[in-house]
């Protein structure tokens, strides 16, 4: 991976717990084996050593909170670490990151922003490597599994409107690596239509006809969504997977 660049994590923790069965606490904020889901998240990111600051946007009301729980279970990231407010919706929040990372980093053509699901904490250190090189080379990149199961499409919900080739299809984890000011720029250039429809940052892209790199995810990468997905995330915690 090249060196010299100014490399930023953003990981994106404004979900809420309401499929989790659990509305009151957002689900990052579930505790896996003996510490928080996000305070592993932010472990794996901080032990890259490459990234000249970690984000964390959270809910704005749960900012104490979160600052309060990474002082109790890392402390040894505090200082790498900025917690902030995320937005209403996964751009918005990005958007918010992007905005604090101008404000307060020399951020150039070269930096780059590596965005990540604060409820994915089995992320690799191959994934995070791989990401980082794949937004130098290409611009952006998305972290994707091939799709195992047959897709059914259905235009109203009641009949197949057709079944796709699966053999081109992949399945999206996260990260989502960029350049952080050709995102910005593409982000800018949205319409109100246009933001309205796009719950993805990687579709913005493919928007704008630019090219996405896929990364080679890890079935390991899950995204801990409902108390079935805590309870797989608990086994592969014993097991050594973390």
């Amino acid at each position: 991976m090249e060196s010299g660049r100014n490399v930023y994590a953003a990981i994106l923790a404004g979900g809420s717990g309401t499929r989790m069965g659990n509305p009151e606490k957002p689900k990052q904020f579930l505790m896996l084996g003996s510490k928080p889901i996000i305070a592993h998240t932010v472990e794996k990111f901080c032990a890259e050593g490459v990234f000249e600051r970690v984000l964390v946007l959270c809910p704005e009301s749960w900012i104490q909170k979160t600052q309060d729980l990474l002082r109790r279970y890392c402390p040894d990231c505090c200082q790498d670490v900025a917690v902030i407010a995320g937005g209403s919706t996964r751009n918005d929040t990005v958007r918010n990151a992007i905005s604090y990372l101008c404000e307060n980093h020399a951020v150039d053509d070269g930096s780059i922003i590596v965005t990540h699901d604060a409820v994915r904490p089995f992320v690799s250190h191959r994934i995070i490597e791989e990401n980082i090189q794949a937004a130098i080379d290409c611009g952006a990149c998305d972290t994707v599994v091939p799709a195992t199961d047959t897709i059914v499409q259905s235009a109203d919900g009641k009949v197949i409107s057709s079944i796709p080739d699966r053999s081109q299809l992949y399945q999206g984890q996260t990260p989502q690596s960029f350049k952080l000011l050709e995102l910005k720029a593409l982000m800018e250039s949205l319409s109100p239509d246009e933001e309205a429809a796009l719950t993805d940052a990687c579709k913005i892209y493919t928007l704008r006809g630019k090219a996405v790199a896929l990364v080679r995810g890890d079935v390991s990468n899950m995204k801990i969504t409902y108390p079935q997905d805590l309870r797989v995330a608990t086994a592969l915690m014993g097991s050594g997977r973390a």
